[in-house]
């Protein structure tokens, strides 16, 4: 007997299905402010690791020891573009926000920290502020998703109105 290929799961009357869970959009509207400081910032960031390839993205990264800089610089750059538009959209939210959370643990390590041993606590908590606002709003993200105003959201429920009469909680 051939089995029949079935897309992403939706759900199974309870809302369970993956692809529910991935694009849930139970969060309340004013999580898009949060998406658009945390998106624009990494959308903001990653643009400049090319226009300042010196000192934001290749130089930056040679200067703090980052191994390959110039596959690396790169690479995070694309990533930090590509993420922060799609955190920005509300499109893939949780997986969007995965390696933004990544990113900034990279930064954190490699840049924040030895500015703490070097300069303490007060100083390092001024310069990391922003780092650890990406951080934490990337981390919120991730347990919230994207909100009603979102792309997950429109995904969400136009799967819910194709499928099958199974009914999906999405806020």
């Amino acid at each position: 007997m051939i089995e029949q290929q079935r897309g992403p799961e939706i759900g199974s009357g309870a809302g369970t299905g993956w692809m529910a869970r991935l694009l849930s959009a139970k969060a309340p509207p004013s999580v898009i402010l949060i998406r658009l400081i945390v998106g624009g910032v990494f959308l903001s960031e990653g643009i400049q690791k090319f226009l300042f390839p010196d000192a934001l993205g290749v130089g930056r990264f040679v200067k703090i020891g980052i191994p390959w800089p110039e596959v690396m610089a790169p690479f995070v750059g694309v990533f930090e573009i590509g993420c922060g538009a799609f955190l920005i959209l509300g499109l893939l939210t949780r997986l969007a926000a995965i390696p933004m959370i990544i990113d900034m643990i990279v930064a954190i390590a490699t840049t924040k920290v030895p500015f703490l041993r070097e300069h303490g606590f007060w100083a390092a908590a001024h310069e990391a502020r922003v780092d650890f606002c990406m951080f934490f709003g990337s981390i919120f993200l991730l347990f919230v998703g994207a909100g009603r105003i979102s792309f997950d959201g429109l995904l969400l429920r136009t799967a819910r109105k194709r499928g099958n009469g199974t009914t999906i909680d999405s806020g």
